[in-house]
């Protein structure tokens, strides 16, 4: 039998390794300034907990927890919503959250074929809590990207106790990127991906209202970066073997010289914003996905689930009648603004903060830093 082992990763980026984070490199996308850890905790009350799944020589994946608050997440719901840039993947629980418009769990990342395991599991840990003893019924929702190039993903050996874990390691401040928890065996443009975050605040005058954004990037297309053609300029991207079949091939397999893949997005915010204008949040997301490269391919996975955390837009399950105070629809455009700048940052933190992961089916390294800086510096842009 298989052993299983969990690293739980819960300390600040540097604990990751030598990578860097966008802004390092003078990758600071759009107008706003981030909040105190650039990442989606600065949205108060949200906490993220990972838990890394790695095992002989074939076990690469995990999971990754959001939790939106640290009260009774099953009573207390917080409005939610999905945006589908293109369907090609799997999402548990998805049709109620349409159907209601809010969560009644926290938000889990994992591997493909590991999201029945994991919604059991989450179901089991929000049963297991004192508060929901006379529950009868709970909708998880878990997401996924497909790790399989590095990852076993048949195996899901663990899965369960590594929701388990990573729920239970959940935690505000900041927050682990790169090859950690659901990010440990995913890929981004035939370079190692995983998992990446930013935020943004909103000035005094349009609210001041903060944005976070998670990624579980595993994407592929022709990266580009501040409109940088840095996918192209390092010789690996999507579509070379027809327009440039000359050269190296770049991504690797059929499925990545496609741009396939997928990409997972989750959005919180403390804007008081219901489930119609939280939709619509989401569909900015994927314009910041589309500023790194991606074209979404026919096998891409892009999905974003987007929250909203204030008070004014808390719903209860009992509740006969809601009186909910939420912005108005000219009040989204700064909004839409910050989700865009967000996600375009924490899909490169993604990128940046990758470490090599190998396992019997190979090696995949990080996108070269020192590379990224050199080719930026020559077009005028980043330190």
């Amino acid at each position: 039998m298989l052993r299983f082992a969990a690293l739980l990763l819960l300390a600040a980026p540097a604990l990751l390794g030598a990578q860097v984070r966008a802004r390092a490199l003078g990758l600071a996308p759009g107008l706003f300034a981030t909040g105190t850890n650039n990442a989606i905790t600065d949205v108060a009350g949200v906490k993220v907990g990972h838990a890394t799944v790695s095992e002989g020589d074939s076990l690469r994946t995990g999971v990754t927890a959001i939790v939106p608050h640290g009260g009774d997440l099953f009573r207390d719901r917080v409005p939610a919503a999905l945006h589908v840039g293109n369907g090609f993947g799997k999402l548990l629980g998805v049709t109620q959250l349409r159907e209601l418009g809010e969560i009644e769990t926290p938000i889990v990342l994992t591997c493909t074929l590991c999201i029945w395991q994991a919604g059991d599991a989450l179901a089991q840990w929000m049963l297991a809590r004192p508060e929901n003893a006379s529950v009868r019924s709970i909708n998880p929702v878990v997401g996924e990207t497909n790790d399989g190039q590095l990852n076993a993903t048949r195996s899901r050996v663990g899965i369960g106790r590594a929701v388990r874990q990573a729920l239970d390691a959940a935690a505000p401040g900041p927050v682990a990127e790169g090859s950690v928890g659901a990010g440990h065996g995913t890929v981004m443009f035939g370079w190692k991906g995983g998992i990446g975050t930013a935020s943004r605040v909103l000035p005094a005058s349009l609210g001041g209202y903060t944005v976070g954004v998670l990624v579980q990037g595993n994407y592929g297309g022709v990266l580009q970066m501040a409109g940088v053609p840095i996918g192209q300029l390092l010789g690996r991207f999507a579509f070379q073997r027809d327009v440039a079949p000359g050269r190296p091939s770049g991504p690797g397999d059929a499925g990545a010289e496609r741009g396939d893949g997928s990409c997972m997005i989750v959005i919180a915010t403390d804007a008081p914003v219901l489930a119609r204008n939280l939709e619509r949040m989401g569909a900015r997301a994927i314009m910041g996905l589309a500023r790194t490269g991606s074209s979404a391919s026919n096998g891409s996975g892009d999905y974003v689930l987007a929250f909203s955390t204030n008070l004014r837009v808390r719903r209860n399950p009992d509740a006969t009648v809601s009186t909910n105070d939420e912005l108005g629809n000219e009040a989204m455009s700064a909004l839409f603004q910050a989700v865009t700048e967000a996600t375009e940052e924490a899909l490169y933190n993604a990128l940046l903060m990758a470490t090599p992961v190998s396992s019997r089916a190979g090696t995949v390294r990080p996108l070269p830093a020192d590379s990224v800086r050199q080719l930026l510096r020559a077009r005028g842009i980043g330190r």
